[in-house]
């Protein structure tokens, strides 16, 4: 009896671990460049009691064994990397990435991360940053009297000043690719890490090696579907629900059992 207790208070946990992404995937649906959330689980540990093979008093061996579950635990959290809608912005400084790849940016303290948000500034000095300031790699610098800003499918960035007629290419915006993209840390604020699980980044140019092209004037939107969220929200809603009465029904027959006489 204890053991289902036990059992049902895991379930409870987990589904709880679900609702906590899915109303994070909720609360980034307008994030630029965002990508959605799954929590996985697996089951513990069956405990046996009694192993396939055990002798039967009857004569002969078990064929199969008899094991109880004892509940689920998280697993992991696996985040998608499907291409989000993209949205016109008009404005020439926004950049979507239109398949795989990332952008890489230089940190305040000099460490690198990679980020999906392509919604560009130009800072005091004239480098192009992100929205919080970080430099994008590798630098670009563009110059103050600057009059028209293009940047092409490949990354090639031209500029167009108030003293030339002609466009004059003064960068090369790249992507980097990673073995394991679902190994990347969220950082926050657009941003992921490199670690061991997702393998060292490898740079190419936009539309080479299987990186996708850029598209200038556009932002890449989440990729979180509010139906699909809330119709998960719903599942999780009752199978908490669910877990939580066998808790109660648990604790009734325990009750019945302290009744007896």
């Amino acid at each position: 009896m204890l053991r289902s207790l036990y059992t049902s208070a895991t379930g409870m946990e987990a589904q709880q671990l679900r609702m906590d992404t899915i109303a994070h995937n909720l609360a980034n649906t307008s994030t630029t460049g965002f990508k959605k959330v799954r929590a996985e689980f697996e089951d513990l540990l069956s405990e046996t009691l009694r192993g396939a093979g055990a002798p039967d008093p009857r004569g002969g061996n078990d064929p199969a064994p008899l094991q109880v579950g004892l509940g689920v635990r998280a697993g992991a959290t696996t985040r998608s990397f499907g291409q989000g809608e993209l949205t016109t912005t008009n404005n020439p400084l926004d950049v979507a990435i239109e398949g795989a790849g990332f952008f890489r940016v230089q940190r305040a303290n000099g460490d690198f991360a990679y980020t999906r948000a392509g919604n560009f500034r130009v800072d005091a000095t004239g480098r192009l940053v992100t929205q919080h300031g970080e430099i994008i790699e590798p630098g670009v610098s563009v110059p103050q009297d600057t009059t028209e800003l293009t940047i092409r499918g490949d990354g090639a960035i031209l500029v167009r000043t108030a003293h030339s007629s002609d466009q004059t290419e003064i960068g090369q915006l790249e992507l980097h690719l990673f073995p394991n993209p679902g190994g990347l840390s969220a950082m926050g604020a657009n941003l992921f890490q490199e670690t061991p699980a997702s393998g060292e980044s490898h740079r190419v140019r936009p539309g080479e090696q299987g990186a996708g092209a850029l598209a200038q004037g556009y932002l890449e939107g989440a990729n979180v579907k509010a139906v699909e969220e809330m119709i998960d929200m719903i599942s999780t809603q009752r199978a908490y629900e669910l877990n939580s009465k066998v808790i109660q029904t648990a604790d009734q027959m325990l009750q019945r059992l302290t009744t007896l006489r």
